[in-house]
C-alpha cells in the first residue's frame, strides 16, 4: 500500500435534466463506460479524507479490503489523503487520482467547472452527520441575528447547507462575511480552538467536529441538518472517478465499486462495530497524528448513516442551493451526465435479484 499525502436557479437545472434525458439513451454508448468490463488499470489512485464522514474509505484502508479486491487484476493500489474537497478535484485535474471520496458540493463544482468532462459520481458512502453547534447563549434561530458561525470551507457542503438555511429563516448571508448572520469560512481544528475561546458563536460542521464541539467546546446542537432535509436524509459523501478512467478502465472501476460494496457491508453489520471503530480509530491516528476520545467516535458515529445510496435527488437541492448562494454555475447542459450508477446497480442486483436500482434522477446513467 501506497499513501500519500496533499495538504493543500432550480427551474434552470431541472429543466436542463429533463430537456436532455431524452437524448442519454442515444448517446450513452458512445459517451459514457460500457458495464461489460475488459481493460484493467495496471494501478488506480483512491483519495479520501482522514475523517469519520469518509468511513468507508477509513476502514477499507486499515483492513486492506481494496488491495485484496484487486489483487485478482494485479492492480497495485496507492492513496492520497486529502484535506479539502478543492484540492480533491485539482488533483483529478492534474491526472493526480482516479477516484475519490468526496462531498457532493466539491463534486458539483468539479464536474461544472469542466463542463461535464471531469468526473462521473458512481456511488454513494455516507449520509448525515452535520448539525449546527451554538454556545450557550444562543437558544433559537431568532438568536442568531448578528453572530458568527464557522462553516469549514467557502462553498463546500456545509457552507451550502448554512446558507441556505439561514436565508429560509428570513436572514441575509454573503460570500464577504457580511450580513445579518455573519458566515466565517474556517478549518475545522481552527474552529475548535475558537469556539472554545468565545472567539466564534457557533459553527456547520460535520462529524466528527461537532461532536468534538459539544463534548469538548460545552457546545449544544440548535439543528441537526437532518432535520431539514425529506425523510432525514441527506448527502455528505460519494465516490467519484474520473470520466476518462471509467472509460478506458470500466472493469477496475467494477473491481472499485464491489471493494466498496463489500466494505460497507462490512461496516453495518453489528457484529462488527467495536473492529469497525477501532479501524477508524488506528487510520486518524495514522493520518493525523491523533485519535478520537471514544465519547466523541460514540456520539459522531450514531450520527452517520453509512450508505452505497447515491440519493441523487438530494443531489439537485444541493446544485439548486449552491446556485441560490452564487457558489456554483451549471454548464449549458446542466448535471445530465453527473452520474453513472450502471456498475453500482449492476454488482448490488448480482448480490440480490429483488435490489431496486438506484436511480440518477434525471442526471445520468442507471
Amino acid at each position: 500500500m501506497v499513501v500519500h499525502s496533499l495538504k493543500k436557479g432550480k427551474a434552470r437545472v431541472l429543466a436542463l435534466a429533463v430537456v436532455a434525458s431524452t437524448a442519454l439513451v442515444a448517446v450513452a454508448g458512445s459517451a459514457q463506460a460500457s458495464t461489460t468490463p475488459v481493460a484493467k488499470a495496471k494501478k488506480i489512485r483512491i483519495g479520501y479524507f482522514a475523517n469519520v464522514t469518509h468511513a468507508t474509505a477509513l476502514v477499507g484502508v486499515q483492513e486492506k479490503l481494496f488491495e485484496k479486491s484487486f489483487a485478482k487484476d494485479k492492480t497495485k493500489v496507492e492513496f492520497v489523503v486529502f484535506n479539502a474537497g478543492p484540492a480533491v478535484i485539482e488533483a483529478m485535474k492534474g491526472g493526480a487520482i482516479d477516484a475519490s471520496y468526496i462531498g457532493p458540493n466539491p463534486a458539483l463544482a468539479g464536474y461544472a467547472s469542466t463542463n461535464g468532462s471531469l468526473l462521473r459520481i458512481v456511488a454513494g458512502a455516507t449520509l448525515n452527520g452535520a448539525q449546527l453547534i451554538v454556545n450557550s447563549s444562543i437558544n433559537s434561530v431568532a438568536d442568531l441575528k448578528g453572530k458568527t458561525i464557522a462553516t469549514p470551507q467557502l462553498g463546500n457542503t456545509q457552507d451550502v447547507a448554512a446558507r441556505t438555511y439561514f436565508k429560509s429563516q428570513g436572514f441575509a448571508t454573503n460570500i464577504s462575511g457580511g450580513g445579518d448572520v455573519k458566515i466565517a469560512p474556517t478549518e475545522n481544528a481552527t474552529t475548535l480552538t475558537l469556539f472554545k475561546s468565545g472567539k466564534l458563536d457557533g459553527a456547520w460542521v460535520p462529524e466528527p467536529w461537532a461532536s468534538r464541539l459539544v463534548l469538548e467546546g460545552n457546545g449544544k446542537v440548535l439543528l441537526d441538518e437532518k432535520n431539514i432535509w425529506p425523510n432525514q436524509k441527506f448527502l455528505t459523501t460519494n465516490l467519484i472517478v474520473t470520466s476518462n478512467f471509467l472509460k478506458k478502465f470500466p472493469a477496475s472501476v467494477e473491481t472499485l465499486l464491489d471493494a466498496h460494496i463489500g466494505i460497507n457491508n462490512f461496516i453495518t453489520q453489528s457484529k462488527n462495530l467495536v473492529r469497525v471503530k477501532a479501524d477508524i480509530q488506528a487510520e486518524l491516528l495514522a493520518k493525523t497524528g491523533k485519535n478520537l476520545t471514544p465519547e466523541t467516535l460514540d456520539r459522531a458515529w450514531s450520527n452517520v448513516i453509512i450508505s452505497n445510496e447515491p440519493l441523487a435527488k438530494g443531489l439537485v437541492s444541493t446544485a439548486n442551493n449552491a446556485i441560490a448562494a452564487g457558489l456554483l454555475q451549471v454548464p449549458a447542459q446542466g448535471l445530465t451526465k453527473i452520474y453513472d450508477l450502471r456498475i453500482l446497480n449492476k454488482i448490488l442486483l448480482a448480490k440480490n435479484p429483488t435490489f431496486r436500482k438506484y436511480s440518477a434522477a434525471g442526471l445520468g446513467l442507471s
